[in-house]
């Protein structure tokens, strides 16, 4: 049996995906690269998502009322900053790196440099862990099926035990 390389976590939004990840990531002994994404909330109320790269950089990943040539749903999608922040984040720099990209989504996807650079990582010796859209267009699909990538479907029933498990164990 091939052994999986990539771990994405799938599920509907606020299901936890982005808090098992931050909980395996936290536990890591190799070093680790990539980004999570983050709500952006005024007085309440989502107004659009950061990029926030495990080496401390920020970023706009879109926001509503931003002007872009890109948009999802009323989102303004900013590829500047998926192009300057969230890309140079998921290049390894060390030959044991693990990668960590929050998430692969709609919004990301409309960069094509992000869709080049993360087939190269998936394609590489390093490991992946990351979420992905339980919905997408064909790319997302794609990403899916791959035999490098196992999709591991997060639902409030599973994720606090998801979160207490550390990343060999799912890679072995």
């Amino acid at each position: 049996m091939m052994r999986n390389m990539n771990i994405l976590f799938t599920g509907c939004p606020g299901c936890g995906k982005s808090t098992i990840i931050e909980s395996i990531v936290k536990r890591f002994t190799q070093p680790a690269c990539g980004f999570f994404t983050r709500e952006i909330r005024e007085s309440g109320t989502r107004m659009g998502f950061s990029i926030n790269t495990l080496d401390g950089k920020c970023g706009i990943l879109a926001k509503k009322g931003m002007k872009s040539r890109f948009k999802v749903g009323s989102y303004g999608v900013c590829i500047d900053d998926i192009e300057h922040i969230a890309v140079p984040s998921m290049v390894p720099k060390r030959y044991n790196e693990y990668v960590v990209i929050d998430e692969i989504g709609k919004m990301e996807c409309c960069s094509e440099l992000f869709r080049k650079t993360l087939i190269s990582v998936l394609d590489s010796e390093h490991h992946v862990i990351g979420a992905i859209s339980i919905r997408g267009n064909r790319f997302i699909e794609e990403i899916k099926k791959r035999n490098d990538v196992e999709v591991i479907l997060v639902t409030r029933k599973n994720r606090d035990n998801l979160a207490g498990i550390s990343l060999n164990e799912f890679l072995d």
